[in-house]
């Protein structure tokens, strides 16, 4: 890694850090998150890491809005279409893949413990679902669903009950893809979660004929817009 620094530069050090630990958490797994190995990765003192966030707790949930604000990138390179259920199926796609690419760092982001313990402090609070960068990505979801329902296709829910429905289903099947429990499947995502995402529009009232139609378009557009991957990953 070359000389470390004791004297941080004014700027970009954080940056450097979290950049750090989102590396030890996609190679390593959470055991690797200490302050001297995340200082060594980036090239600095163990000091730096308490003088920029004061321990590790609080580099930890940096770290889980770092992964929020990537989301909420990759979301705004989906494009808008006229139908707000290909954009939402194609969103869910997004998320998926970026858990898939660092399932570690979508542990922490979301609280998770398929992998490790990720646990606010006794004396904290769940950050991660309240920062400004969390709610920055999810714009994207209540925005698709504030679409949906304004578009008569479904019944006349409430957008942001939607959201949080669909939040739930969607990540419910990354954690359970993540944990092998769909190995059996040839094609998981064309077997389990674009059905489900289906059978979900259909429950809000959607026609099953434009729902499958729906979620067909939007893996097509997900494939034209996805950056290149491993193809073992699948869609």
């Amino acid at each position: 890694m070359g000389e470390t620094s004791s004297a941080p530069a004014p700027e970009g050090v954080p940056e450097r850090l979290i950049r750090a630990t989102v590396g030890l958490l996609a190679e390593q797994g959470p055991s690797a998150i200490k302050a001297r190995t995340v200082a060594s990765a980036a090239g600095l003192s163990t000091m730096v890491v308490y003088h920029h966030f004061g321990g590790i707790p609080e580099l930890v949930r940096a770290v889980a809005d770092h992964g929020f604000t990537e989301l909420g990138t990759a979301f705004s390179r989906v494009p808008e279409t006229e139908d707000p259920v290909v954009d939402l199926f194609a969103l869910a796609l997004t998320c998926r893949r970026l858990a898939r690419e660092n399932p570690h760092l979508y542990d922490l982001m979301f609280g998770l413990s398929t992998r490790a313990t990720y646990r606010p402090l006794e004396s904290d609070v769940r950050l991660s679902g309240h920062s400004q960068a969390f709610r920055e990505a999810y714009a994207h979801v209540t925005g698709a669903c504030a679409r949906l329902v304004s578009s008569g296709r479904v019944g006349p829910h409430v957008p942001e009950v939607v959201a949080a429905q669909l939040w739930s289903y969607v990540h419910g099947y990354i954690t359970l893809e993540l944990g092998e429990h769909f190995a059996e499947f040839d094609d998981a995502v064309g077997q389990v979660l674009l059905p489900m995402g289906v059978n979900f529009a259909v429950g809000l009232g959607d026609t099953r004929e434009r729902a499958q139609a729906s979620h067909e378009r939007a893996v097509r557009l997900y494939g034209s817009v996805r950056p290149a991957v491993d193809s073992s990953a699948g869609v």
